[in-house]
This record gives structure tokens, C-alpha cells and sequence, in this order.
């Protein structure tokens, strides 16, 4: 009979602790998303609305439109944090929410990988009219700029790769991606564990992310990184990450179709992406590429490089740049900057 009772308080204590962690998370999501509201623009793109921040081109624009994709664990504000002020006004600018990113819908299967984030991500230019334009993307993002180039390359006139992860690499990922994106348990640790746990790690892992790199000041609250933590949000990054070796294992491939003018951007101390399988991997793919890699850059090009990534832009407007040249400086004002 003791056992009994004992299970029971213990059973009874496992529920209140669970519906305590759950409402603790659907309030906390809700205060997150007061805390960083939508500033970008919902659109119908068929089914389910996408979220992007769209900027006219200026009266003295030189450049050719420019669309940026961000990460895994990101959204539009992350690159629009480093590119929105000095690119305003020289040409159309497009910061996209990824599907089921920020405020972006999830939609359906097929954005579950690159090849439909990529399409949807063409609706969304169809939606501005944008034609050809300069593709830039970070990380994950990657492997969607790749896509979208294979998938539609008459939209394409370059791209910026920033540390891409794009090609199948030895090893898994992180635990709690398997775990978040799994049937069932998935659903209760995104509902119960995930935000409050990844609350106590939002710093440590932005610092993670840029070492060996400093974290620009406030980074992750302009950035507005703790919206990844809601839980639809956490399991469609979860999904992602998981589904992502194996879509390139497919696709890597036909990365040497890819004909647009490519720029990749790379340091040898990215912690996250492996740049020498990545990277290296498609200055070797992509014919006529052209390889910046930087000694003493983490994984955060577009915030420790801003000025090579636009010099990259540039280039590809047919403005001329010594790539390589503009890279050492940056080695050397890296070097110079260590404690």
C-alpha cells in the first residue's frame, strides 16, 4: 500500500511538473515574441504565408537586388543586423524569414528541406518582382543558396557563400536536434524542455558561434535569436538540421551545374561548419569560384568580415576588388585584435 501511495505522489508530482514546464514555455513564447515583434512583412505565398523585409533600392542604387539567407537557429534580423545599414539605398535589399523560422509559416513537407525553402523562397521574390539577384547566405543557408541556384538559376546573377555547410561531413549533430525532431518525444521536449534549457545557453552559444571571434555587443537580442526557442519554431530548426547530411550526400553532386559567379568566404577557426569539407569543398565544385579563406575567422563572416562580404558583392557587380588582397588586411587586423 506504501508503494503504492508512493508512486502515485511520484506520478502526480512528474504531471505537475510538466504542466508547470508547459505553461511556463507557452507564456514564455508569447513574452519572447512581445519582446521581438515582427518587422518584416507577411505573404501569401500559396498555402502559408512567408515573412521577409523588404527594402527599395535607393535613388542612386549601383547594385543589383540582393537576398540574404540566414542560418540554422536564425532569422531575417541576423544578417539584416549586419548588412541592412551599409547596403540601404545602393540597392534592393530582401531579408527572408526561412519557412517556419522568425515569422515565417512552416508550410508543408517539402520545407522540410533546402529544395522547398529554396522554391519558397523564389515566391517571395516573384512577390517583388525581382528577377535575377545576388544570393547571399550564411551557414545552413548554404545549402539553400546551392538548391536555389540548381533549382532556378535564372534567378541567380551571384553568390556569397558565408562559412556554408553544403557538403556531407563525418559525424551526426547535436543531440537535441535528434531528439526535438522526433515523433512524440520531440513534440514534449519542445514543449517542455527546450526553451527554458536554451535560455540558460543563449550566450554561451552565441559565443560558441563566433569564437574565436568576440560577440558584437548585444548581438542576440538585436539578432532576435531567443525566437528559435518557441517551440514550433525549435522543432522546424530541429528538423532541418537533422534532415540536412542526407540532402546534400544527395546533392553535392550537382553543385559543379551551379554556374552562377560564386564568392565563398571562410575562416579556419569555424568551430561549427568544417570549412575544409564545406568550403574547400565548393571552390571545388563550383567552377571559376573564388575562395577567401581567413585565419583567425570563427563562424560569423557576416559580422567579423561585413566589409569583405560587401567587397565579395561588389565583384560580383562587376566593381573591381582584390578579393585576396582585402582578405589579408583582415588577417591582419584579426591578429592585431587578439587579447
Amino acid at each position: 500500500m506504501l508503494a503504492l501511495k508512493i508512486a502515485a505522489l511520484l506520478v502526480f508530482l512528474l504531471i505537475a511538473l510538466g504542466l508547470g514546464l508547459g505553461l511556463y514555455t507557452w507564456f514564455r513564447a508569447r513574452a519572447l515574441e512581445a519582446a521581438y515583434p515582427n518587422r518584416g512583412t507577411l505573404i501569401d505565398v500559396g498555402g502559408y504565408r512567408m515573412n521577409a523585409l523588404h527594402v527599395p533600392q535607393g535613388p542612386q542604387a549601383e547594385l543589383p537586388p540582393l537576398v540574404f539567407i540566414h542560418g540554422a537557429s536564425g532569422n531575417l534580423l541576423d544578417p539584416a543586423g549586419a548588412f541592412l545599414k551599409p547596403l540601404t539605398g545602393r540597392g534592393e535589399l530582401l531579408f527572408v524569414d526561412r519557412p517556419g523560422h522568425g515569422y515565417s509559416e512552416r508550410g508543408g513537407p517539402e520545407n522540410a528541406f533546402p529544395a522547398g525553402q529554396a522554391d519558397a523562397i523564389v515566391k517571395v521574390l516573384d512577390h517583388y518582382r525581382i528577377g535575377k539577384a545576388i544570393i547571399v547566405s550564411h551557414s545552413f543557408g548554404g545549402s539553400i543558396a546551392a538548391s536555389l541556384a540548381l533549382r532556378h538559376p535564372e534567378r541567380v546573377s551571384g553568390l556569397v557563400f558565408l562559412a556554408p555547410a553544403t557538403h556531407p561531413w563525418p559525424g551526426g549533430v547535436d543531440w537535441y536536434y535528434r531528439v526535438a525532431s522526433t515523433p512524440g518525444i520531440g513534440w514534449l521536449f519542445t514543449r517542455l524542455i527546450s526553451l527554458p534549457a536554451g535560455l540558460q545557453r543563449m550566450e554561451s552559444g552565441a559565443k560558441a558561434v563566433f569564437h574565436p571571434n568576440p560577440v558584437p555587443p548585444g548581438y542576440t537580442e538585436r539578432a532576435a535569436i531567443p525566437l528559435v526557442l518557441r517551440p514550433a519554431t525549435f522543432a522546424a530548426n530541429a528538423e532541418d538540421v537533422a534532415n540536412l547530411h542526407d540532402y546534400v550526400s544527395r546533392i553535392a553532386k550537382d553543385y559543379p551545374k551551379i554556374t552562377a559567379p560564386t564568392v565563398i568566404i571562410t575562416g579556419d577557426s569555424d568551430d561549427i561548419v568544417l570549412e575544409e569539407i564545406h568550403s574547400r569543398g565548393l571552390a571545388r565544385d563550383i567552377k571559376g569560384s573564388e575562395l577567401l579563406w581567413i585565419r583567425g575567422l570563427g563562424h560569423k563572416p557576416d559580422y567579423i568580415a561585413t566589409d569583405l562580404a560587401i567587397a565579395a558583392i561588389e565583384k560580383l557587380s562587376g566593381k573591381a576588388h582584390d578579393l585576396q588582397a582585402e582578405a589579408r588586411v583582415l588577417e591582419g587586423r584579426l591578429a592585431r585584435s587578439k587579447p
